[in-house]
């Protein structure tokens, strides 16, 4: 027996579909994959938490309990570090932070973090001050003062 005699066992082999040939094999337009849908137009799909008109999973769900985010206390943050920017003697206040670009917000008032080194002599006016803060402003000469 050679190479070229060699051949599959009756019935093994079928012929490949041939799809997208017209309607007499079965398979025209589409070839089997079906339509695109919604999803694929432009502009198509459904918003998120859509169930096709069934009533969404979080309008099904009872709703309880309180959640105290909405009246808690925000801080506007700056680190001890970016103090550094200002000179020797300037008096810190939250309307200068503002004003350089520090923050962004006010919100419910300044908390000072002792995040980093001080190299200045500041007086630092805000509303909280963390103790590593407080320890590191007066360790460096200058002054707390809470509004």
């Amino acid at each position: 027996m050679k190479l070229h005699e060699l051949k599959p066992n009756a019935g093994t082999t079928r012929n490949r579909k041939r799809l997208g040939r017209g309607t007499a094999t079965g398979q025209g337009k589409t070839a089997g994959k079906g339509q695109d849908g919604q999803n694929a137009r432009s502009g198509g799909g459904v918003r998120p938490g859509f169930e096709g008109g069934q009533m969404p999973l979080f309008r099904r769900l009872p709703k309880r309990g309180f959640n105290n985010s909405i009246f808690a206390t925000k801080y506007s943050i700056i680190k001890i570090e970016d103090l550094n920017a200002f000179d020797d003697n300037t008096e810190v206040t939250p309307e200068l932070l503002i004003e350089v670009g520090m923050i962004k917000k006010f919100n419910d008032g300044i908390k000072v973090l002792g995040n980093g080194e001080l190299n200045k002599k500041l007086v630092v006016k805000a509303q909280k001050f963390s103790k590593s803060a407080v320890e590191k402003i007066e360790a460096a000469g200058g002054k707390v003062e809470v509004i």
